[in-house]
């Protein structure tokens, strides 16, 4: 099917090439939202938008700089936007239908790995409450599908049984591994004592602390869940798809690490 628009054919592929590249680019604004790389982003669409018109007025000289400029730059773009890149592979790498299949296969064929799932989330919910009471400051990063190790520094590995005694035991004061993040990866605490990378965001709000920024850096690099208790206030949060969420209760922390939230 083709259609005229003035001297313009326009068909079906068009419309659905047009909308294809308007999700894109929508998705990379996303990513970018709040950093200092969404005014690299509008700049480098300006300029490629330029091209274009360069291009379609037939100014030979003044398109073939601006093409040039465009087909060298995109080694410059990986580097540029080697975070965003990532967070943009994970966006269509780790949409849920895979890991959902697979979970699903695990309770079918055993109760085990749901029990023991219910186990993990219950222990962390129970040691949240308890800091939070306390006022006692921690950060825990439960993994997902992606591997969020390689982001995280200087960890001191641990590889225990997760339960609620030692994850306060970690995080009191006095311990020598209570400075730093805690990854819980399958149903067990993996290390402690991480650093994370802190976010650049722009959009976080001038009260919040660097755990907070620790929690959301992570979090615009994995798709792993990252939960903080305050020390100043107690205040239990999340971050999460490169989101941060402060002061939320305990019944909402259960839905998401129960895979209720997307």
């Amino acid at each position: 099917m083709i259609g005229t628009l003035g001297f313009i054919d326009f068909t079906l592929i068009d419309g659905i090439d047009i909308l294809l590249v308007g999700v894109i680019i929508y998705q990379l604004y996303k990513l970018t939202r709040g950093t200092v790389a969404i005014k690299i982003f509008f700049g480098i669409l300006a300029i490629y938008f330029l091209w274009k018109l360069v291009s379609a007025l037939q100014m030979e000289m003044l398109g073939e700089i601006l093409g040039q400029f465009i087909g060298v730059g995109v080694i410059a773009l990986m580097i540029v936007f080697q975070q965003e890149l990532r967070q943009f592979l994970l966006f269509i790498g780790n949409r849920e239908f895979v890991s959902n299949q697979s979970s699903l296969l695990k309770r079918w064929f055993s109760d085990k790995s749901e029990k023991g799932d219910l186990k993990m989330v219950e222990s962390i919910l129970r040691a949240c409450e308890r800091m939070s009471a306390s006022k006692t400051g921690a950060l825990i990063v439960v993994a997902q599908t992606s591997d969020p190790a390689p982001f995280i520094r200087s960890s001191r590995k641990v590889d225990a049984a997760l339960t609620a005694i030692l994850l306060e035991s970690i995080f009191f004061k006095n311990s020598p591994l209570h400075d730093g993040a805690v990854l819980v990866k399958n149903g067990r605490i993996e290390s402690a004592s991480g650093v994370l990378p802190a976010s650049e965001s722009d959009e976080l709000l001038k009260g919040v602390g660097m755990r907070h920024r620790a929690a959301l850096g992570i979090a615009e690099q994995s798709d792993a869940i990252v939960i903080i208790v305050s020390e100043e206030t107690g205040e239990i949060g999340y971050a999460f798809n490169a989101k941060l969420n402060l002061n939320v209760s305990t019944d909402e922390l259960r839905t998401l690490l129960s895979g209720g939230i997307e």
